[in-house]
Formats: C-alpha cells, sequence, structure tokens
C-alpha cells in the first residue's frame, strides 16, 4: 500500500489537493508514463484549452487501464501548461479524476510545447 507522506512542521498541500510526497511500497509495479497530450484517437486537437485537458485525462485513463491500473494508482503527477493555460479550469477537469487519492504534484507554465497547438501536457507515475 502507498503511503501519503504531509508532515505537520511544514505548510500544508496548497489547497490540499494534492501530498507533498508518496512512499512506494516494497514489491510494487511501477509505472510511468510519458509526457500525454490533448490529441483525441482521430488526430485531432481540441481548440479549447478544458477540452485538451479533458483529452489528456482521458488518454491518461486509457494507459493506466493498459498497464492494470487506474486514477488510485497514481503517485506523482506532472502538468505543464501554456501561458494561455487556465489553472482553474485545469483544476477543476482533474479534480474529476482524482477522488480520495492525492499523489504529489508539480503543474507549471511553460513557454510552448513540442506543438504550438497543444495547450497542456502531463505525465504521471503510478505505482500498484
Amino acid at each position: 500500500m502507498n503511503k501519503t507522506l504531509n508532515p505537520a512542521h511544514i505548510a500544508p498541500p496548497y489547497k490540499n489537493r494534492y501530498s507533498h510526497a508518496i512512499e512506494v511500497s516494497a514489491g510494487s509495479r511501477m509505472l510511468f508514463i510519458s509526457g500525454t497530450v490533448g490529441v483525441r484517437p482521430d488526430g485531432s486537437v481540441p481548440a479549447e484549452f478544458a477540452a485538451q485537458v479533458d483529452t489528456v485525462m482521458q488518454n491518461l485513463t486509457e494507459i493506466l487501464r493498459a498497464g492494470g491500473m487506474d486514477w488510485g494508482d497514481v503517485v506523482k503527477f506532472q502538468g505543464f501548461l501554456t501561458p494561455q493555460g487556465d489553472i482553474p479550469a485545469f483544476a477543476e477537469v482533474r479534480q474529476k479524476y482524482f477522488a480520495a487519492q492525492k499523489p504529489a504534484m508539480t503543474v507549471v507554465w511553460v513557454a510552448g510545447l513540442a506543438d504550438p497547438r497543444w495547450m497542456v501536457e502531463v505525465d504521471l507515475v503510478a505505482a500498484k
């Protein structure tokens, strides 16, 4: 069982939406997911930011499933948003996928991604 670590002697996680750290138990199977973007199966890219975030999360759901895992197994979440990205919209969509689970999390704004149509990219680490 993975264990969350939120030491009492430091400030709590921002808005209590993540954990400062996750300790992965011995013998866990690890899944490292590359940066995933909002490209639909047909190759199209939604023009709106929230739609791209939702597409990213759907793509990640499928990758987790292919690895025999789900969102409850995610221990590290890294989000990269371009300047036109919208943190509240990103957080709203992201929270739909994390019920009680609060993985370690990093979200940053970046100057750009590999394709100028992309506004968001997310990579994950999962452990089961």
